[in-house]
């Protein structure tokens, strides 16, 4: 494993009903990216929050999985999409690298505001895990989830923390102090990616374990070379216990 990896974060708009158009948008990004760089894609960024139209959104997740997975050849790619099983519907994160699904799992802490528990049925919180690919280990939090401090000890230990997020720009701020202290408290890199649609925060970025922050929120493909020794170094200097 080379310690040196590319870290990249879309950020696009997308809207309810134009499944077929945000992929594209997605696919053309993907393709885009460096080879064998780490993408993480925003939350629900084929079908949005689709209310009206949940069926619809789900049977076009199964009906593309295989295009997905061609996406991913020499690539990593982090998302979440609607799906359907035994009578409920799912906001589904999954990690899928070189053609693989790696790793998947299901939205646990869902935002009321927006009344996805209304809609949605909530995940495991024991799934919200560390897993390891390629000789990385990761985590990943859905949006909202990025909230609950108890999740950040959960993962404590990740080198790289995903998150793929629909976030409002009502909340933008949070959005930043959150992610960049997630960085500093578990002293690993935190991908965020997030929404470019009218009324999202955009704010999608990059924190190491030192808490650096960087975020553009002009562009759609935002890269960040990243060098993972930067992780044993912050833990043995500042020794809170982190393995």
């Amino acid at each position: 494993m080379t310690t040196f990896k590319e870290l990249v974060s879309l950020q696009f708009s997308y809207d309810n009903f134009a499944f077929e158009k945000n992929f594209k948008k997605l696919s053309s990004l993907v393709k885009k990216a460096p080879t064998n760089s780490i993408i993480c894609a925003p939350e629900l960024c084929l079908s949005n929050f689709c209310y009206d139209n949940m069926f619809k959104a789900a049977d076009f997740s199964t009906k593309i999985e295989k295009e997905l997975l061609k996406l991913t050849k020499n690539k990593t790619l982090c998302l979440s999409m609607i799906e359907y099983e035994n009578g409920n519907f799912y906001n589904r994160a999954k990690f899928i690298q070189n053609e693989k699904i790696i790793y998947q799992r299901d939205k646990y802490e869902l935002f009321k505001l927006g009344k996805e528990d209304s809609y949605f049925t909530p995940g495991k919180k024991n799934d919200i895990k560390i897993f390891k690919a390629n000789g990385i280990k990761y985590a990943i939090l859905i949006c909202f989830e990025l909230r609950f401090v108890e999740l950040w000890k959960q993962i404590q230990g990740a080198d790289i923390v995903l998150i793929p997020s629909l976030w409002a720009t009502a909340r933008k701020k949070h959005l930043q102090i959150l992610s960049n202290a997630l960085s500093l408290l578990n002293q690993c890199f935190v991908i965020v990616s997030n929404s470019a649609n009218e009324d999202m925060a955009k704010n999608s970025s990059f924190s190491s374990p030192f808490g650096e922050f960087c975020k553009n929120d002009r562009k759609s493909l935002i890269l960040k070379e990243i060098n993972l020794k930067e992780i044993k170094k912050m833990r043995r200097y500042i020794d809170i216990g982190i393995k």
